[in-house]
């Protein structure tokens, strides 16, 4: 089926450009979230028609992204979720969670503008990028964590890996020390008798 694109849509064309798609997309995603029309002669009329229109909303869209962008750009935002001792997680962290933690730091952002090039399913601080309009996109962190503290060890730049082995180096130190003095004790009571 051959449509006309309304807006920029990626790996498909600029706003105007008639491109042929597959039926199943056109009805199932451009055509009903407005991305485009069907090719007709009169659709193709009445787009010239409109066309200095959607430019001017679309230029203003993206003058409103941009600057949304420039704020959102570089930051981190704490996710707090349970995990195993080893950092995987008992589930995953959806954009959904990711979309409600930016959210609720005072940005406007959807969770179809959230981006995941793989699901995280670990601890730690984890890249991605927000598409606020098809030709701006911003790139934020994510630090998920078990608790807000171990959230600011991460951002430190410890792992969980790291952190556990620390612990454990610690508690096999406590112990030795304990037995080391136990066995100061034991050749104490020797030397009594």
């Amino acid at each position: 089926m051959q449509v006309i694109l309304l807006e920029r849509v990626a790996k498909l064309g600029q706003m105007g450009d008639v491109v042929k798609v597959r039926d199943g997309f056109a009805r199932n995603f451009l055509l009903p979230q407005g991305k485009a029309l069907r090719a007709t002669e009169a659709n193709k009329q009445s787009f010239e028609v409109q066309k200095a229109q959607l430019e001017a909303r679309n230029l203003e869209t993206k003058k409103e992204a941009a600057a949304l962008a420039e704020k959102l750009d570089g930051t981190v935002y704490i996710v707090i979720r349970s995990a195993s001792d080893s950092g995987a997680l008992y589930g995953s962290v959806t954009p959904r969670d990711i979309a409600d933690a930016v959210t609720a730091e005072g940005f406007s952002v959807d969770r179809r503008q959230v981006v995941l090039v793989a699901p995280i399913k670990a601890l730690g601080v984890h890249g991605l990028s927000v598409v606020l309009h098809p030709e701006v996109e911003a790139k934020i962190s994510v630090n998920v964590a078990r608790s807000v503290e171990e959230a600011e060890l991460q951002a430190s730049g410890k792992s969980i890996q790291e952190l556990a082995a620390e612990a454990e180096a610690e508690a096999e130190f406590e112990i030795s020390e304990l037995f080391d003095d136990m066995g100061g004790a034991v050749d104490e009571d020797a030397d009594l008798s």
